[in-house]
């Protein structure tokens, strides 16, 4: 058992670096209070998914920094950087387990990005028309 666990979570451009140690529960986010940074309750609970499927809740205090992107990639970044501390910190593989039957991106990161907008068109993949007529 270790005291203090640090993991990363990525999606998009988000990175989501979670500190998680024993004690009461608390929740933070960029030193706000978790309910107070994710004002949508989608959101909320679908960040909430690692330690409500685990079972823990309550027990470890968790202390996230977000940095970049929009909302949704933010939630996704932090649910998975929970996911990973909790499996490390518990030593757990049936945890593991657990978190990859339920949603594989919880441990395995999504490496899919934006395509980039190519020189000389307007989007990444449509072309400019050209007109003879």
């Amino acid at each position: 058992m270790v005291n203090v666990v640090l993991k990363t979570g990525k999606r998009k451009t988000a990175v989501a670096r979670a500190r998680v140690s024993k004690g009461k529960g608390s929740l933070i986010i960029n030193n706000q209070d978790f309910d107070k940074y994710f004002t949508n309750e989608f959101s909320l609970l679908k960040a909430k998914e690692p330690l409500l499927i685990s079972g823990l809740d309550g027990k470890y205090d968790i202390k996230i920094n977000i940095i970049g992107g929009g909302i949704s990639s933010q939630v996704d970044a932090v649910r998975q950087s929970i996911a990973r501390a909790l499996v490390e910190i518990t030593g757990s593989d049936d945890l593991k387990k657990q978190f990859l039957d339920y949603d594989r991106s919880l441990i395995v990161a999504d490496t899919r990005f934006k395509e980039m907008k190519k020189p000389n068109n307007s989007h990444a993949r449509a072309k400019r028309q050209k007109s003879y007529r």
